[in-house]
């Protein structure tokens, strides 16, 4: 399997700014603050509830976070500014700044009735940015960067869990992202296939990509992460290399966390 590039994309950088969200009285994220440099290998990790998926959610606005704000290379996401408050974007510029913002889910969201081909081709052309032929060119060079160029014809159903994951992958390099986001994407996974997503991943790691990991596979955040970023009541407690988080702790919470997962 080649090393994956995102075709020249330059790696953002994000910005997440006293981020509160909350459902009803329970507050799912409580002020997170988070600057990510371009190129940037982010691994969150933290207890189930924590509110990491949520975290990922705001990001690309799929959740409207009650209180911050999220940008990328600069630009306010889901919002602008009007005076001294921020203001919803209409749905349609939402969608096109999403366009920019790979997002690999945990239960891989593939179209049942296309094929691995076309589910990778299918937003390219969606968007307007290829043309039919151009999107399927590009689909079939990133499906064979992700060990799947045998099996462009094959619907999801006949695809293994990790193969349909790969593809999803491939999906979401296929927008040209600056970030990607991946949200425990080994986590409906059997625990034989979990090695050839993230084989996958660590490729991608090393291209460059701006690359946001919600993963409970501490060893694999150790081996590829620049910073990990532990989250527990929807607060980061700890952040920093993996040396120093996941190897020597400085919080409590994060060490009895580590003790329970390792």
């Amino acid at each position: 399997m080649s090393t994956i590039d995102t075709l020249g994309t330059a790696p953002a950088a994000l910005e997440i700014h006293d981020v509160h969200k909350w459902y009803g009285a329970h507050r799912v994220l409580d002020g997170v603050d988070l600057t990510i440099r371009p190129g940037e290998v982010t691994v969150v990790i933290g207890p189930s509830g924590s509110g990491k998926s949520t975290l990922l959610r705001v990001i690309n606005h799929l959740e409207k976070p009650e209180i911050g704000y999220v940008s990328i290379n600069d630009e306010l996401i889901g919002v602008k500014r009007q005076g001294e408050r921020l203001k919803e974007l209409s749905e349609r510029a939402i969608l096109a700044q999403r366009g920019r913002i790979g997002f690999v889910f945990q239960n891989f969201n593939l179209f049942p009735h296309l094929t691995a081909l076309d589910n990778v081709a299918a937003a390219p052309v969606a968007t307007g940015k290829l043309t039919k032929p151009e999107a399927q060119a590009l689909a079939k060079e990133l499906l064979e960067r992700v060990g799947l160029g045998e099996r462009v014809g094959a619907y999801p159903r006949q695809l293994s869990g990790g193969q349909q994951q790969r593809v999803a992958i491939a999906r979401a390099l296929a927008l040209r992202p600056g970030v990607i986001l991946f949200d425990e994407p080994t986590s409906a996974l059997d625990p034989e296939l979990v090695g050839e997503v993230l084989s996958v991943i660590k490729d991608l790691a090393t291209s460059g990509t701006t690359l946001v990991i919600v993963t409970h596979e501490i060893g694999f955040a150790r081996e590829i992460a620049d910073r990990v970023v532990f989250i527990d009541g929807g607060r980061i407690v700890e952040q920093g290399p993996p040396s120093e988080v996941l190897d020597k702790p400085q919080h409590e919470r994060t060490r009895d966390f580590l003790s329970k997962v390792l």
